[in-house]
């Protein structure tokens, strides 16, 4: 196929590598030209030394990217979906099916990316609308090791195109029609990795980590409702397997993100020192949001609003989740 892919993070030029080798003719699409330079020079990803591919196309146009396109694949940032996509449909008529890897929220619509997507593109083409979603560090999937994530799409036929497009022996894709749940669970693990990279940072060991992961994997069900996600998708791969993932891997932006925090680093210096996008800055307001609409109270989410937005000192934040009253634990 004809692959249009847009976004040249990590993320994107590990995919666009693994499109490429599966004989998919392949253009990535960078909005940095310098990056594009970079990519074109020496054929690698800065932050994927090692790994070159000589086969796709990189470009900072994007008509030329979407011209003749059979696929379009996206992984630009969670903010910058709605307006990649309103750029996209300013060029012309999208008729092709398009594939969403990012993960994220839109903060004040409270709509998970498809659905941006759909909003975008129209009613008319959400049946060509799909996700990818699971624990896949870009680092380790670029190297061939084992993973296994999720697809899923609003039609069932695209969803077997996306398995026959993006499997390989080493990256097992698991289908699932809640498309919902699979995008939710994607967008709120990395809240819950930076809550658990503060924890780290103030000094705190295993037992805390393990608590906020439970904890936090009990609010991702609960914010579920108002999402009409199946709760149960978030026991699987797209929720506590990216849970996992973020939140004790030394890959995650979030959990470093977190520990800078946690050991005093302001946010503005924190993210500068990560040098790459950190997701759960911005979905943490999404996740507030829909929080308060909702009435859904999410302790975790909303201390690490408080730390990142409100200026609250993240051991007051412990001291105020420790002494919330006690109930009995609802699974």
């Amino acid at each position: 196929m004809k692959i249009a892919y847009l976004g040249a993070g990590t993320w994107g030029f590990c995919l666009s590598l693994l499109l490429s080798e599966n004989g998919h003719d392949v253009t990535l699409w960078a909005k940095d030209p310098e990056l594009v330079k970079t990519l074109l020079k020496k054929r690698e990803h800065p932050k994927l030394p090692g790994f070159k591919n000589e086969k796709i196309r990189i470009t900072s146009d994007l008509s030329q990217t979407l011209k003749n396109a059979e696929l379009i694949v996206e992984s630009v940032t969670s903010s910058g979906v709605r307006p990649v996509f309103e750029e996209v449909v300013s060029l012309g008529k999208v008729s092709c099916p398009v594939i969403i890897t990012s993960k994220g929220i839109e903060q004040d619509t409270g709509l998970l990316l498809p659905e941006v997507v759909a909003q975008v593109l129209g009613k008319n083409h959400r049946s060509q609308i799909g996700c990818l979603s699971g624990p896949s560090h870009a680092e380790e999937v670029i190297r061939k090791l084992p993973t296994a994530i999720v697809c899923s799409a609003y039609d069932k036929e695209l969803m077997k195109k996306i398995l026959e497009i993006f499997s390989t022996p080493y990256f097992r894709i698991y289908p699932n029609s809640d498309i919902n749940g699979v995008a939710f669970g994607g967008a709120m693990k990395n809240i819950v990795a930076i809550a658990c990279g503060i924890a780290l940072g103030l000094g705190f060991g295993d037992n805390t980590v393990a608590a906020l992961m439970t904890r936090g994997l009990h609010e991702m069900r609960k914010l579920s409702a108002a999402k009409e996600c199946n709760p149960e998708t978030l026991n699987g791969l797209s929720g506590l397997g990216d849970l996992c993932v973020t939140c004790m891997s030394k890959h995650s932006r979030n959990n470093k993100f977190g520990k800078l925090i946690g050991e005093g680093v302001d946010a503005k210096k924190a993210q500068e020192k990560i040098g790459m996008v950190v997701e759960g800055i911005y979905t943490c307001v999404s996740a507030f949001q829909l929080g308060k609409k909702h009435h859904i109270p999410i302790p975790i989410t909303e201390a690490v609003y408080s730390i990142l937005y409100e200026g609250l000192n993240p051991r007051d934040a412990v001291k105020t989740l420790l002494q919330r009253a006690i109930k009995e634990e609802h699974l």
